[in-house]
């Protein structure tokens, strides 16, 4: 991935932004020790990648609840916390103490003894996020947590991740599509496309020229309500990528 210099600091939330293929997946799997880098250099918490890093927590794309199952959220929290197989197992006061503080960061101590099958998906992404911020990890990886979220819940869901940042002191990495949702609450982008990386402020990457060159072709920029919108005329360079209806030219 050429291009790409720079660190994510303590507080500071990044929204990780590209096309299907970009890398977005692969960057965190990277950083999770999951699979080497390829070329460069990259550290983690102060050290080369490991997997299963205590600092790190991580809600992957696509992770399932185990809603068929009779369980409930305490349940679900307890046996990550434990590592023991699904179920209650018996806490000791740190464990259900630590819990108990996870619950209550993302506001979901209701959420607590009602069973998985009967949540909604955003109560659901929020269990996720509790049992990613149990061990009080320093960094957070979010990969495309709004996928299967509302609108509503997704506004909702960002407010929340940008107060932790900020109140917990977590350096965020925060994969999607779609920019517009995140105005107002990331710090940087880090954007990647066709093997190139930008990274800085929206106004630095979410620009013509930068645009332009990630994608290698001519990109627009309108800033317009409040919103970003960035297309090329005629073509869509994600098309394949999104597979978007015939005639879009809409990026982000």
């Amino acid at each position: 991935m050429s291009g790409l210099e720079g660190e994510v600091g303590a507080g500071e939330f990044v929204a990780v932004l590209g096309p299907n293929g970009a890398g977005k997946t692969t960057l965190l799997k990277t950083i999770l020790g999951l699979l080497p880098p390829l070329e460069g250099r990259l550290d983690v918490l102060g050290a080369p990648p490991r997997r299963g890093h205590p600092g790190i927590g991580y809600i992957p794309q696509h992770r399932s609840l185990a809603g068929s199952l009779p369980l409930a959220g305490i349940e679900l929290l307890a046996s990550a916390l434990t590592g023991a197989r699904p179920g209650l197992p018996l806490l000791s006061r740190a464990e259900r103490a630590e819990i108990d503080r996870a619950l209550a960061l993302v506001g979901a101590e209701a959420l607590a003894a009602r069973p998985l099958r009967t949540l909604s998906g955003g109560e659901r992404q929020r269990l996720l996020l509790a049992q990613a911020l149990l061990g009080r990890p320093r960094l957070l990886l979010l990969d495309e947590p709004l996928i299967s979220l509302d609108p509503r819940h997704q506004a909702e869901f960002v407010a929340l991740i940008q107060r932790l940042a900020h109140e917990e002191g977590l350096a965020v990495l925060f994969t999607a599509h779609e920019i517009n949702t995140l105005l107002g609450a990331i710090d940087r982008v880090l954007y990647l496309g066709h093997g190139r990386a930008a990274f800085g402020r929206i106004e630095e990457v979410i620009s013509e020229a930068t645009l332009s060159w990630l994608y290698g072709m001519p990109i627009h920029v309108l800033r317009a309500g409040g919103r970003i919108f960035v297309y090329a005329e005629g073509l869509t360079p994600e098309s394949e990528a999104h597979r978007h209806e015939a005639g879009a030219d809409v990026l982000l």
